[in-house]
């Protein structure tokens, strides 16, 4: 069962002359004051003594002051409510009180008794950026906050005043939705935020007034990008990748795109799942060609996003035959494929130069592609094999590699979910392919690396567990050499 904590829902609150209520009056209720006067809240502090610090906020007027001990009256009016002090059960009181009336309350280091948390948090002018570990691990949100503290200008800042101040003209002069989105991804990228961080504020405002006055596009243009999401792993997506899936009005992803990969794009692109596999066909290949003209046709950016590589085996040639004829501007960017990350991670290298001097990308779906390769060629030695297949076929392609003079003796490594946390390894010979692969239950997505390298994975594995095998004499070359590079 997952016993894994929720997460909590982020939210900026208004708390501009709304009371909020602070019991504890020592070092810990100090800390919690700034950022609340700070918000313009109205803080009332309720303790029985009042250290140095916090005495001299009440006589300078910033706070109120209840003094004695708490009682649940002291709540009234409250929005929020602060527990400071070094008293567990003046704590747990408070909580219960406020739980009561149903006012959010933040026990200080006691995550069980709290109904919200308090952020480590980056200030950039009117820009803030929270930073949450539910509580359970503030060390490690103070220690992310350190970090992006070093790496977000303080020009930031003044480029979100100005940006805050000139909101409603943005608005008139961009009133649709995608086209204000433009303006301000060719704004944000511009010479404005240049001149901020050069300490240029004239030159700045200079050039947020020349963006403005340039007349919008007469109509949209949509575009479609045949992004390759790589195998699975989110770490493995390019820079334009994650760039264009942060622009995408829509992103039509195939079904094995994990949502690790999902959750990097923008939240609110528009979301079309058009996963195909064997047998089961989601969304046809002319329904997905329909989809993508439909919505460039409507002005829309468009990221056709693909699990591994769109040139390998991903159709990709025929969806950018379709865009050409039906006059859609578009562009590619390469995936991790799923050959090329599933050896990685398994560690088995592809080519080496004591047991393969070439390799060759098959794929084997059918009985109709099984009778189109040749099985001659594949069946010669020191050259690996990267079969992209079902894994309903494997018996089918043992026999024909056997019946062409593949050795049966030859290792291969089945790699189910390559590169993913739930990544299974499973190694054996080829005369038993089928049978170590059922003893096993290996289900799709799996990718089949045949040849002498993939005797590797038992000594080169470095993700996830170790290499299963089925119970039998398993042939690995004798000695592995260190890996060279080519000459």
């Amino acid at each position: 069962m997952d016993t894994a904590p929720l997460p909590l829902f982020p939210l900026f609150a208004d708390l501009r002359g709304r009371r909020v209520l602070v019991v504890g009056g020592g070092a810990v209720a100090r800390r919690k004051l700034e950022p609340l006067l700070a918000a313009g809240a109205r803080v009332v502090v309720g303790a029985p003594r009042l250290d140095a610090d916090v005495a001299a906020l009440w006589a300078e007027g910033r706070i109120e002051h209840l003094a004695g001990r708490f009682t649940p009256d002291w709540l009234d009016g409250a929005w929020l409510v602060v527990a400071a002090t070094d008293e567990g059960a003046v704590n747990r009181a408070v909580a219960a009180a406020a739980e009561a009336r149903r006012i959010w309350a933040n026990v200080v280091d006691d995550l069980e008794l709290s109904s919200y948390q308090s952020p480590a948090r980056i200030e950039r002018g009117p820009l803030q950026i929270a930073i949450s570990s539910g509580g359970g691990a503030p060390m490690l949100a103070r220690y992310l906050r350190e970090k992006l503290e070093t790496e977000l200008d303080e020009s930031i800042g003044a480029l979100a005043t100005l940006l805050l101040h000139e909101r409603a003209r943005i608005r008139q002069r961009h009133p649709r939705l995608p086209e204000r989105r433009r303006f301000f991804e060719k704004l944000l990228a511009g010479p404005v935020a240049e001149r901020f961080r050069a300490g240029d504020a004239a030159g700045a405002r200079a050039a947020f007034e020349s963006a403005l006055g340039e007349a919008p596009p007469s109509r949209d243009i949509g575009t479609v990008a045949l992004v390759g999401a790589g195998p699975g792993d989110p770490g493995l997506l390019t820079l334009r990748a994650l760039r264009l899936l942060n622009q995408a009005d829509v992103i039509l992803h195939d079904r094995l795109v994990g949502p690790g990969v999902l959750a990097l794009a923008r939240r609110d692109a528009e979301f079309i799942e058009v996963g195909k596999q064997a047998a089961n066909h989601h969304v046809t290949q002319d329904g997905i060609h329909a989809l993508m003209l439909e919505h460039a046709r409507a002005g829309r950016r468009v990221v056709r996003l693909k699990g591994g590589d769109p040139f390998v085996f991903g159709r990709g040639g025929e969806e950018l035959e379709f865009l050409h004829a039906h006059g859609i501007a578009f562009e590619v960017v390469p995936g991790v494929t799923a050959a090329l990350a599933c050896a990685a991670y398994a560690g088995v290298p592809l080519t080496h130069r004591d047991h393969a001097q070439s390799v060759r990308f098959v794929t084997a779906h059918c009985k109709d592609s099984l009778d189109t390769l040749d099985w001659r060629a594949l069946a010669q030695e020191k050259q690996t094999l990267a079969v992209y297949m079902g894994v309903a076929g494997l018996a089918s392609f043992r026999d024909r590699l056997l019946a062409h003079g593949r050795a049966a003796s030859t290792p291969f490594a089945l790699v189910e979910n390559g590169s993913r946390p739930e990544q299974r390894v499973v190694i054996g010979t080829l005369d038993r392919l089928p049978e170590t692969a059922a003893a096993h239950a290996v289900q799709s997505p799996a990718l089949l690396i045949l040849g002498e390298v993939a005797a590797l994975a038992t000594t080169l594995h470095w993700f996830g567990t170790e290499p299963l095998q089925e119970r039998v004499q398993v042939h690995f070359p004798e000695p592995v050499p260190a890996i060279a590079d080519a000459a």
